[in-house]
């Protein structure tokens, strides 16, 4: 489905999620990069009750929503369960993120929202993500394009 045939509901839903989640991580204290960093030493365990929370409520809507309705309202796509694999890939990832989240003390929805509490210094962060998603890309489509070369030729 294409952006244009999503419409106005479609955009509007996502700025209000946007908000809501941006005032939420700023009002539990979640944008300061200091708050996270003493959650990853083990000085304050607030960041678990605030992400408990947001997984409860998440988890209530959801099977709430596809109990009573069998389409999204707002896409009108059909409730689907997607299954990851757990395989390499997300231990790295996961791996790699987790090192960036401990020397910025930011994740990347809580790095907007501390650019948004005047946080501009986060700003290096947020670069820096963009800069590792763009290299990421980048090797993927290395890789890709020699995996695609050595099937072709054998």
């Amino acid at each position: 489905m294409s952006s244009e045939q999503r419409g106005l509901a479609f955009l509007a839903a996502v700025y209000l999620g946007g908000l809501v989640f941006g005032f939420g991580l700023a009002i539990s204290g979640m944008a300061r990069p200091e708050v996270v960093l003493d959650f990853l030493q083990f000085d304050d365990f607030g960041l678990i009750f605030v992400m408990g929370g947001a997984a409860v409520v998440t988890a209530v809507v959801f099977a709430v929503a596809t109990r009573y309705f069998d389409r999204a309202p707002i896409t009108a796509r059909e409730y689907t369960r997607r299954v990851k694999a757990f395989d390499r890939n997300v231990v790295v990832g996961g791996a790699i993120f987790g090192v960036g989240w401990g020397l910025s003390g930011i994740c990347p929805g809580a790095a907007y929202a501390s650019f948004g509490v005047g946080n501009y210094p986060i700003l290096w962060a947020i670069a820096g993500m963009f800069l590792g998603a763009y290299a990421q890309g980048l090797v993927r489509t290395r890789i890709g394009s020699t995996n695609t070369t050595e099937t072709t030729t054998h």
